[in-house]
């Protein structure tokens, strides 16, 4: 027994006789006289006085049968001594001891009585500690109906029901996540917002409101996959924690919580800035979090399954060592029966399964004990537990590794038996169904592929089957999961491979559309679309349905592009169609303007903001569609339609896929025409290789690359690409007719329109057609379709920069804007900008207010980074971001005499992310660039006879004219150029 001081005997003795003596007058003095026991006045001997328990039991006895007033006091400071006994030596015994005496203290005081509300609070929050300790089900639906009981003895109006829904609804969630019922957690939600609303702005405990709803809707996400869920959590915890200071509980939780949402938003839409903050904010709250705080545990997991996460995208092993580390720290502190053990098991596991296939030999004993921390963790977690499902996929996976290291057939088929019961967990709304679906039948179609069973197969393709009904928010799990439907498809030629690309070219066409225009969201984008367009279109060539196949090559090329031209879609027929029509035109503009300007500079607190300004984005587009003729309004184009990009010549597709590689000709008003090509993805993959190297150092005067070489490749294409669909086109088109490539892949990256067999009496393209080049077939429809509504006299701008901020000086850029001076201001409003005018700024503003360009400078591309690409100013470079957010109009021509305009991203070709591009998507109709650098002293005989031919003798300029200017051109400077730089323009466009 611990021996009490004399201060405290007295204090106690006092207290006894003032029990005595308020015993009959009221029930209010004996609780202020526990009160005042248990004040802050003896806090430098509470923890002697807590643990006396011997002393506190000793005096309950002593109790007569007509004292029940001191009988409830004397057990109520008994059951604290237990319990601050149990916090110390932690026997269970103290804990369900200190539980009964406050259920006899709780019988004392039937309803009515007037202290019955406390009572029923101190028995809840011990009944809360052992099912926080011990993990017993039975407490928590206790705890529930004590907080039922005390939030109806506090009514509306009442000072403490806030707390009193607050504490229901934190224990509901709890609940909820241990047994899986959707009406906890609904009702958990609203509990939560009904305290908000009884806390407003200025009220002390309104973070904690905001966290509780933030946190409720982060699992309802997980559950029903609504994307708002997860904006507006993320919008309620920034709330929380820009109130102020929060208490030393509060924080990290807030932090955590937010850290978890913010990492859910990243698996859904992909923003790497959300994943990069959540690991900060899980490392902020961890060092916030006190020693010995009962969520330390959690917050240890959190970070160390954010580490593996981190680990899973960049492979750094040290985020794998930490977060081995972390999740061990986190399982020592969680003893048996503690309630988050099972979730330190299972990233213990998790990071053990990982570190066992990191390493460049096999770890079998990492894995081993990976299975079995993951069997300990199912054990412990219940049937309807919210992280059940991630408990079993885990395991799971773990046996199937085994499996593919082992082939152990037992391991596959446990983990196929596992992965059905989650799929139980995961009902049609669920997030997480799409993942559940896909692992099931990748098991599945593991057996099938050991044993051959079609039963398995069989079930494999139903399961995918399921894809296309999928109704929530869609996420790149959705995108993944049909991609994987397509890619199995493929490799069993199972009749369902079309259903597949189309399913994943819907959910892209989705998943993109949440997305904003912004540069940042490009990786997204590439991750999402992959080699998903190629396969596609190569599917419907080898089924023989060639305008589906153009119609989901289009869906998914380019697709930065197509999602930003959404904002910039031709209204005028809309605005001509009636009043109706013109007044959703104006309304959809100014929508357009509003939600662009706020991508443009979004940042994590402008969510909600860009969610309202999109559903109301949404609202017109949906009304716009009612109306005749519009049902099609921004949806992804027919074939029908994409046809009319061949109006005024050929549009030859040129796809390089895993599974084939195909011409397809696009016709007017014929049907497509396919080319069969003997030629594979990986030899296209070498030549486009081969060619870069040989073109690396083009353009320097000290380099000439050797002819032979070059006339190597060339002759590859014409032969085993470009000839075989030269002969089709020759039963189509005349000699000396406009052709336009629309090329896949790497045959992006190679000079299509200079193959040719370069024999003696051979022929080359460029004696036979006029090339031009085209990223999508939508996007030379638009050039043809914006015509210029402008009846004033058109304006063209020279922008020259010999000395730019970095780079070399070019000794040649004035001659060369003083040929195009000759050339052009006899005919047209002409202006020169060069020197120190020619700025970024300056740059800009000629761009704004000429329809026509002509820019000579150092072109500087980046091929990682592919939206810095940019043109070399006098105060520095001028991007493709500072050009896609222009805002001129009726543009029509833009040469762009500068080096490496259509190099864009090296791993993303198909996606046209280059100077050139930009240009066009600024609005220029027809634009010339360059495939690789320029020699500055041979460029200007290409312009000079660029522009005779241009202007021609009518006097006029037009921009259908430029491709055959061009052609014109450099068939009369080949003689003063090597080959390399006869072959480095190229036209884009109409």
């Amino acid at each position: 027994m611990i021996r009490q001081n004399t201060s405290v005997q007295h204090n106690l003795s006092i207290a006894d006789s003032f029990y005595s003596r308020v015993l009959k007058p009221g029930i209010t003095r004996i609780h202020r006289s526990l009160q005042l026991l248990i004040s802050s006045q003896w806090a430098d001997d509470v923890d002697r006085w807590a643990y006396d328990v011997d002393r506190w039991r000793a005096r309950l006895e002593k109790c007569r049968p007509n004292q029940s007033g001191r009988w409830r006091l004397r057990a109520t400071c008994l059951a604290i001594s237990l319990i601050k006994r149990y916090h110390r030596r932690g026997a269970p015994s103290d804990l369900d001891e200190a539980i009964e005496l406050r259920r006899a203290v709780l019988v004392l005081c039937p309803l009515g009585h007037l202290r019955r509300v406390l009572y029923l609070h101190y028995l809840c929050i011990s009944v809360q500690l052992r099912f926080q300790k011990q993990g017993i089900l039975s407490d928590l639906d206790e705890v529930v109906e004590l907080q039922r009981a005390v939030l109806a003895l506090r009514p509306r109006g009442h000072s403490q029901r806030p707390t009193s829904l607050s504490a229901l609804a934190v224990s509901l969630f709890d609940r909820f996540r241990q047994r899986g019922v959707s009406s906890d957690l609904d009702e958990a939600i609203e509990l939560h917002q009904v305290a908000l609303m009884l806390r407003p702005p200025g009220h002390p405990l309104r973070s904690r409101s905001l966290v509780g709803v933030a946190s409720c809707l982060g699992v309802r996400f997980r559950q029903r996959g609504i994307l708002s869920d997860l904006d507006e959590a993320i919008d309620l915890l920034r709330a929380a924690l820009a109130l102020g200071p929060l208490d030393h509980i509060l924080r990290p939780s807030a932090l955590d919580s937010l850290a978890t949402i913010l990492l859910l938003r990243f698996e859904q839409v992909g923003l790497l800035s959300d994943f990069d903050e959540a690991i900060k904010q899980y490392q902020a709250a961890l060092v916030i979090c006190l020693p010995g705080d009962d969520g330390r545990p959690i917050y240890l997991v959190n970070l160390a399954s954010s580490l593996l996460k981190r680990f899973h995208q960049k492979g750094v092993l040290s985020d794998l060592d930490k977060a081995t580390e972390l999740s061990r720290a986190a399982l020592m502190l969680c003893p048996p029966g503690n309630s988050i053990r099972p979730l330190c098991l299972s990233c213990l596991a998790t990071s053990l399964g990982l570190r066992s296939l990191s390493q460049h030999e096999l770890i079998l004993s990492d894995l081993d004990e990976a299975i079995e921390l993951d069997r300990a963790a199912l054990v412990l977690f219940p049937p309807n537990h919210s992280s059940r499902f991630q408990s079993i996929n885990a395991l799971a996976q773990h046996l199937g590794s085994r499996f593919y290291q082992q082939g152990t057939l037992s391991d596959l088929n446990e983990a196929i038996e596992l992965e059905r019961a989650a799929l139980v967990h995961c009902p049609p709304r669920h997030a997480m169904r799409p993942d559940a679906l896909r692992i099931l039948a990748s098991r599945l179609a593991d057996r099938f592929r050991q044993q051959g069973v079609l039963s398995d197969i069989d079930e494999a393709f139903e399961l995918y089957f399921q894809l296309p009904q999928i109704s929530h928010a869609v996420s790149r799990s959705d995108l993944r999961a049909a991609k994987h439907w397509a890619a199995t498809a493929e490799e069993f030629k199972h009749h369902s491979v079309l259903v597949a690309y189309q399913t994943a070219l819907k959910f892209l066409d989705q998943h993109v559309a949440i997305l904003s225009s912004s540069s940042h969201q490009f990786d997204v984008v590439k991750e999402a679309t992959s080699s998903l367009a190629m396969d596609a279109f190569s599917c419907g060539v080898r089924r023989g349905t060639l305008a589906t196949a153009v119609e989901l090559l289009e869906q998914a090329r380019a697709v930065f592009w197509t999602q930003s031209a959404r904002f910039r879609a031709p209204l005028d027929e809309l605005s001509a169609s009636g009043d109706t029509g013109a007044a959703l035109a104006v309304e959809f503009k100014q929508a357009t303007f509003r939600l662009r300007n706020v991508l443009d500079t979004s940042s994590e607190d402008q969510s909600q903001k860009i969610r309202e300004l999109t559903i109301h984005w949404d609202d017109i587009i949906s009304r716009i569609r009612i109306l005749p003729d519009f049902s099609r309004f921004l949806l992804p184009p027919l074939f029908s339609d994409l046809q009319k990009a061949a109006e005024d010549g050929p549009v030859i597709i040129l796809n390089a896929s895993r599974y084939s590689c195909d011409a397809l000709i696009i016709l007017d008003a014929k049907d497509p025409v396919p080319v069969p090509l003997d030629i594979t993805r990986t030899e296209v993959f070498e030549l486009a290789v081969e060619f870069r190297s040989l073109t690396e150092c083009a353009g320097s005067s000290d380099h000439r690359l050797e002819s032979n070489k070059i006339i190597g490749i060339l002759r590859k294409l014409w032969e085993r690409t470009v000839g075989p669909i030269v002969q089709v086109l020759k039963k189509f088109i005349p000699r000396g007719s406009r052709i336009w490539w629309c090329p896949t892949a790497e045959f992006a990256l190679l000079p299509l329109h200079a193959a040719g067999s370069y024999a003696k009496n051979g022929r080359n393209l460029s004696q036979l057609y006029i090339s031009s080049y085209t990223p999508t077939l939508a996007t030379l429809i638009r050039a043809r379709q914006q015509v210029s509504r402008d009846t004033s006299v058109p304006h063209f701008v020279a922008i020259g920069q010999a000395n730019p901020a970095q780079g070399q000086d070019l000794r040649f850029v004035a001659d060369e804007l003083a040929i195009v001076a000759r050339r052009i201001a006899p005919v047209l409003s002409f202006a020169s900008l060069g020197d120190n005018d020619a700025t970024v700024q300056g740059a800009l503003d000629a761009l704004s207010q000429n329809q026509w360009l002509h820019l000579a400078c150092h072109g500087v591309p980046n091929r990682k980074q592919p939206f810095e690409s940019s043109f070399a100013m006098r105060d520095g470079p001028l991007t493709i971001k500072d050009i896609i957010q222009s805002r001129g109009e009726n543009h029509e021509f833009a040469f762009l005499s500068a080096c490496h305009t259509t190099v864009g991203d090296e791993a993303s070709p198909d996606e046209a992310i280059h100077l050139a591009a930009a240009m066009q998507f600024s609005g220029f109709r027809s634009v010339i660039g360059t495939m690789w650098s320029v020699d500055d002293d041979v460029v200007a005989h290409v312009v000079a006879a660029f522009y005779e031919n241009l202007v021609h003798g009518s006097g006029r300029l037009d921009c259908t004219r430029a491709a055959e200017a061009l052609h014109k051109a450099v068939k009369a400077s080949r003689k003063k150029m090597s080959l390399e730089q006869q072959i480095v323009f190229i036209h884009i466009g109409i």
